[in-house]
């Protein structure tokens, strides 16, 4: 599904900051994105290039990391909050702005979004337990009718 979206390369979740260093012969990412929190983060930050960006996107691990200023410092990293509810709620255009670019990404098929599945709604419980348990791949859709 990865590699359908663009990936070049494709890592397994677990020891994926050893495999990342194989790939890059040493070096590291130059960005890694950590949607969870918890155990990995700190193998995100690890896997990173000098001068990589950690982009923080969330905690659905449920547990919120703490940086050890050390590791940011040696190798001049930089970690990043992507939260975009807390961004757009200062500009009142953006949310609207982005809607327009990405409509037009869509229309003309550079943006492809995958889809994981639909689901009527008297089994939405079933498609959040699906999110939860990370077995969802791409996007999950409702049926409200």
């Amino acid at each position: 599904m990865v590699r359908e979206a663009g990936a070049d390369e494709v890592i397994p979740v677990e020891g994926f900051k050893d495999a990342d260093r194989e790939l890059t012969r040493g070096r590291g990412v130059d960005i890694a994105v950590d949607p969870g929190g918890g155990e990995r983060f700190t193998d995100s930050l690890r896997s990173l290039a000098p001068e990589g960006r950690l982009l923080v996107a969330g905690f659905a691990d449920g547990e919120i990391p703490t940086v050890k200023a050390n590791r940011v410092l040696l190798n001049n990293l930089n970690v990043v909050g992507v939260g975009s509810g807390a961004f757009w709620t200062h500009r009142l255009t953006h949310l609207r702005d982005q809607w327009h670019e990405i409509s037009l990404l869509q229309a003309d098929g550079r943006l492809r979004p995958i889809m994981g599945g639909t689901f009527p709604l008297n089994r939405a419980a079933d498609a959040l337990h699906a999110i939860d348990e990370l077995r969802a791949i791409g996007n999950l859709m409702l049926e409200v009718r």
